[in-house]
């Protein structure tokens, strides 16, 4: 199939499969008498791979060690568990950092009149660059 087509079976766009090839997450594709990419069905299951796996915010370096681990039969399970559990740690952290961003913006918000008065606490802490985590 040409990368239309690989595009269309995997979900993955035509710009980000090219990208892929050059990064190394994708083996680079056969090509057609005329020089067109080729790709075959286990190309398009490697890209319904990434994409989930970008869907559930691994990094490219990550996604290649799974993809690693997902072609090494003989892998042993904890491995992929271990990277699934730092994962989750790291999206944890990432959410407590946006819930105190949110409670930031939330003061804020609380402390600003709305009205037609030039004065805003937001403004003013974003150009103070004061944290209020209320």
């Amino acid at each position: 199939m040409n990368i239309g087509q690989a595009a269309e079976a995997s979900g993955v766009s035509a710009k980000m499969i090219r990208h892929y090839e050059q990064i190394g997450l994708l083996a680079p594709a056969s090509r057609s008498d005329a020089g067109y990419r080729r790709y075959g069905a286990s190309d398009v299951d490697t890209l319904r791979f990434v994409r989930r796996a970008r869907d559930l915010g691994f990094s490219l370096d990550a996604i290649g060690e799974l993809l690693d681990l997902w072609r090494d039969r003989s892998r042993a399970s904890g491995e992929v568990k271990a990277l699934a559990l730092s994962h989750v740690e790291t999206l944890e952290a990432k959410i407590a950092e946006l819930q105190s961003m949110v409670r930031t913006l939330r003061h804020l918000a609380e402390a600003c009149h709305g009205d037609d008065r030039p004065d805003c606490p937001i403004l003013d802490d974003l150009a103070g660059g004061h944290h209020c985590h209320g």
